[in-house]
């Protein structure tokens, strides 16, 4: 019977988790949020899980082994050469700025509890540190401008593993005894032992994957046995110097010459987030609510320090000779919300740093979980007023991300680049995806459904999708894959010649994916004419004594694209674009050469130019399969 009652305490824990994940998908917010607040509901207040009866023995190495996958994950993504590209600012803040809030949030700490010095320094560590988990979904809610989003987006990302390397190191110091020759010697035992066991572990790693020495399908379930067997070894041969081995670890090989770390990195699509589920809820679930009550009135005051004291001078100081405006500092000064490391790394260390009897231990949990909810919630709730007070938000998400890199796909992604919107072009045919890289389109080469695309297709500021791929299979998947992303209305599909008005059968089951066709009832046969007909992208203004009736009549031969609206927003043309255009709109189409006496194709076209068409698709199919 206890057997059973723990098989459905765990695989009810794990269903909550993955159901907290959906839900934040599909609120688009932070899924700490949902984690930590159903593992406090079944936890403290309810009473449900007590994860200290129900795993026994097994909580410590199971918090353990979790922490050391979530360093090693986060690790692995701190490339030295990107810390260099992404400008002075984002350096600044992941250096300069992450020594300042240590500073001010422990000496903070230090003054308002009766906390050990090194204690507050190892809380001032912790709560350094943001992450992409948590500043991503603020980011696409929020939609500040270009300049604030992309700074916003790598200080997180690269903030993690190193916030994650400061906490370490001042762990590693406190439990080698803080201060004295023989404390020195201890810090730098483990300092050596990790840094051995991390490089010499990269070293034969990266060899076996490089050799082809692993199979594919197994280089995900070996690499975790790789670091959990490290990360043990190391505790093995010098007490607590696992932790940083494993970081060394991911650092080395996120570093490594042609190291192809993306088989690596799937643990985030896989493990991390069955681990980082539970691995939350159990952690939330172990909180005392009296000792959080208890400090309420100093923890509030703490995290006042820590969202308008440490991050505002944070953002000055980084920025200090940048081209930032004032309010585009404000506004990165609003947004610092605290996340997965913190958590994770403090509920670990409290319970390891008990038998050192240090003052102010019982604090590490209670404070980083108000710091992490306080600033999640806040910043999340307030971003987007504030953002409209220092008018620094997009009027809209105006990006366009494209399927296919076919002619008529690279013609309309250049019109869009010219019209100053954001285009992405993701496809996999590497001739026609280079092609349009050096006609400098933004471009993503591989798969758009795959997990390297949820990885690397940064789609902050993206609202649109436009399904122009002549693989129609690739179309729909997309459409049904980003359809939440961007919604119904800003998904759209180009039409092909054989889409007929009436609907079979399959397309009639399928109708819930069908989305509307592209600039209206244009198909790409006719487009691709048009290009070939040297047909010219033009702007035209819509005003009160030329009315878009007008531009109708004066125009025949040309296909309206899009539309800019007064306030800068990219509207698309498509199958359910009424009539009714306001005046202030710019309409861009594409238009054919009005010196050209042939005239655009329709439906029936000649059999010799069908004859072309189909061939040239038929090329172009091939080479995408």
């Amino acid at each position: 019977m206890l057997t059973l009652d723990l098989a459905l305490i765990l695989s009810g824990i794990l269903a909550l988790g993955i159901g907290a994940q959906w839900l934040a998908w599909y609120l688009k917010q932070p899924s700490i949020l949902f984690l930590l607040l159903i593992g406090i509901i079944i936890g403290p207040i309810l009473g449900f899980f007590n994860p200290d009866e129900t795993l026994g023995d097994l909580l410590f190495p199971f918090i353990s082994l979790g922490v050391a996958v979530i360093l090693f994950e986060g690790s692995l993504t701190l490339e030295f050469h990107e810390v260099k590209s992404h400008g002075r600012v984002v350096q600044m803040l992941v250096s300069v700025g992450v020594l300042i809030t240590i500073i001010i949030v422990s000496v903070a700490a230090y003054l308002l509890f009766d906390m050990d010095p090194k204690i507050a320094i190892l809380f001032g560590a912790l709560v350094c540190v943001t992450g992409p988990t948590v500043i991503v979904p603020i980011l696409r809610s929020v939609r500040p401008n270009k300049s604030i989003s992309n700074i916003l987006r790598w200080e997180g990302i690269i903030i993690d593993p190193i916030g994650a390397i400061a906490v370490v190191l001042v762990y590693e110091y406190i439990i080698s005894g803080g201060s004295g020759d023989h404390a020195l010697l201890v810090f730098g035992k483990i300092l050596l032992v990790s840094a051995l066991i991390g490089l010499i572990g990269a070293y034969i790693l990266a060899q076996l994957f490089k050799r082809h020495l692993i199979p594919e399908y197994l280089r995900n379930v070996f690499a975790l046995a790789y670091v959990l067997l490290l990360f043990s070894v190391s505790n093995h041969i010098e007490h607590e110097s696992g932790l940083l081995t494993v970081t060394i670890l991911g650092v080395a090989l996120a570093n490594w010459p042609k190291f192809e770390k993306d088989d690596l990195l799937d643990f985030k699509e896989s493990l991390s987030l069955l681990l980082i589920s539970v691995l939350f809820i159990v952690l939330a679930a172990r909180l005392d609510l009296n000792s959080l009550l208890a400090i309420g009135g100093p923890s509030l005051i703490l995290l006042a320090v820590v969202m308008f004291i440490a991050r505002p001078i944070s953002v000055w100081a980084s920025s200090v000779g940048s081209k930032l405006k004032v309010n585009e500092k404000l506004m990165l000064s609003w947004i610092g919300p605290r996340g997965i490391v913190a958590a994770a790394i403090s509920s670990l260390f409290a319970i390891k740093l008990d038998e050192y009897n240090l003052a102010g231990t019982e604090y590490l949990v209670p404070l980083v979980f108000v710091v992490i909810i306080g600033t999640v919630l806040i910043q999340s709730l307030g971003a987007k007023p504030i953002g409209n007070l220092l008018k620094v938000r997009e009027a809209s998400d105006n990006g366009v991300l494209i399927i296919g890199s076919n002619p008529v796909a690279q013609k309309v992604a250049q019109a869009l680049k010219d019209s100053g919107f954001d285009v992405i072009m993701a496809h996999n045919n590497y001739t026609n995806i280079s092609r349009a890289r050096m006609d400098g389109i933004k471009t993503y080469f591989g798969n758009p459904v795959s997990d390297h695309a949820d990885r690397h297709l940064d789609l902050i500021g993206f609202g649109h999708l436009f399904a122009m791929s002549l693989d129609r299979e690739l179309n729909t998947l997309c459409e049904m894959n980003y359809r939440h992303t961007f919604g119904r209305k800003n998904t759209y599909r180009l039409r092909f010649q054989d889409d007929k008005n009436k609907k079979n059968e399959r397309q009639e089951r399928n109708e819930y994916w069908q989305s509307a066709w592209l600039f209206g009832d244009i198909n790409y046969g006719q487009l691709a004419s048009m290009i070939t007909k040297n047909a010219k992208i033009k702007t035209t203004n819509i005003t009160e004594n030329y009315s878009y009736e007008q531009y109708r009549a004066d125009n025949k031969n040309y296909v309206a694209l899009y539309m800019i609206e007064k306030n800068g927003s990219l509207k698309v043309f498509s199958s359910e674009t009424g009539k009714n255009i306001p005046k202030g709109t710019k309409i861009i189409a594409l238009v054919h050469n009005p010196d050209d006496k042939k005239t655009v194709p329709n439906e029936k076209t000649s059999k010799n130019g069908q004859n072309k068409l189909k061939a040239l698709a038929d090329k172009e199919k091939k080479i995408e399969d």
